[in-house]
């Protein structure tokens, strides 16, 4: 595949992630009456059969028993799947209680954290107007924490564990699919302990639930996995920068879901720091497009 075809390929799967993820939270509110935390042992559950399934189809598997060899891998396998399984557990509780405009919030701050972990970690220079965006985006934070006494905590936590998520996906040397298996799987364990110790639930034994809950809950691995596969593919193609211009598609349907349909407050502390965060997004995009321009007409002179 060629550099120019296997980059289109990163934009496509880039867009995908973000859709489904933006879209998300209209399945979790169908499970509003369940624990986060039980939600969250599902999607582990589910992630690691659904994704089995997939590389025994596409007959992969053996390159999961490669990487259990590489003891440096999968420690650094081990904190992503940390990183992971508190970014899934977090983001089904904020939607469920009511912080689904949080979620949009760390969502919109994301991109912007990439940029800097791109400049620290991975030798991508931030441009004047990036910077720009950057210091806009914190200023919209102290304003909400001097004028209003808070900070955004939930939105900051969403957006750090999984900006230094994919940070760490594209620096490790292990396919997408792969990886994701054995991230699933060292959150098994853990899953498999909550599940058999738990308080029991009015859900926690499928045999007495109904037919759509069960769907729901089985769904889980599916709804997780195909996202983070698209996310991941395409942050082995395109730039960190690049892949943080498409998680604007993610916040903005989260933003329309919680304002419109679930009515959650757009409060006076919210204007400010979205505000403030959308005028760096818009700054953001006007210097990448910028850029492109000039790195296209660099070519064809």
């Amino acid at each position: 595949m060629s550099a120019e075809a296997n980059e289109k390929k990163g934009y496509l799967l880039a867009i995908g992630a973000f859709l489904m993820w933006g879209l998300a939270p209209i399945y979790f509110k169908q499970l509003v009456h369940i624990d986060a935390l039980e939600i969250l042992l599902h999607r582990v559950v589910w992630s690691v059969l659904f994704i089995i399934l997939i590389l025994l189809a596409l007959g992969t598997l053996p390159k999961v028993l490669a990487v259990f060899k590489q003891p440096k891998l999968m420690l650094l396998l081990t904190l992503t799947a940390a990183l992971l399984g508190f970014n899934w557990g977090l983001f089904i509780w904020a939607v469920n209680n009511h912080h689904m405009l949080d979620a949009s919030l760390g969502y919109y701050i994301n991109p912007l954290l990439n940029v800097l972990l791109g400049m620290v970690f991975l030798g991508e220079r931030l441009r004047k107007w990036q910077g720009v965006a950057v210091l806009l985006a914190f200023t919209g934070v102290l304003i909400q924490l001097i004028s209003f006494g808070s900070f955004p905590t939930i939105a900051f936590a969403l957006a750090g564990s999984f900006a230094v998520y994919g940070l760490l996906r594209k620096k490790l040397s292990v396919e997408s699919l792969p990886g994701l298996l054995i991230e699933a799987l060292l959150m098994l364990p853990v899953a498999i302990l909550y599940w058999t110790w738990m308080m029991p639930s009015a859900t926690s034994n499928l045999l007495v639930n109904d037919l759509w809950t069960n769907t729901l809950l089985i769904s889980a691995g599916i709804v997780t996995t195909l996202p983070l596969l698209c996310f991941t593919g395409a942050a082995k193609r395109i730039p960190l920068s690049t892949l943080g211009f498409f998680q604007y598609i993610g916040p903005s349907l989260m933003f329309i879901l919680a304002v419109v349909f679930y009515g959650e407050v757009f409060s006076a502390e919210r204007i400010v720091t979205f505000a403030c965060i959308w005028s760096a997004l818009a700054i953001f995009s006007w210097d990448s497009l910028r850029q492109r321009r000039k790195l296209k007409k660099a070519a064809l002179a």
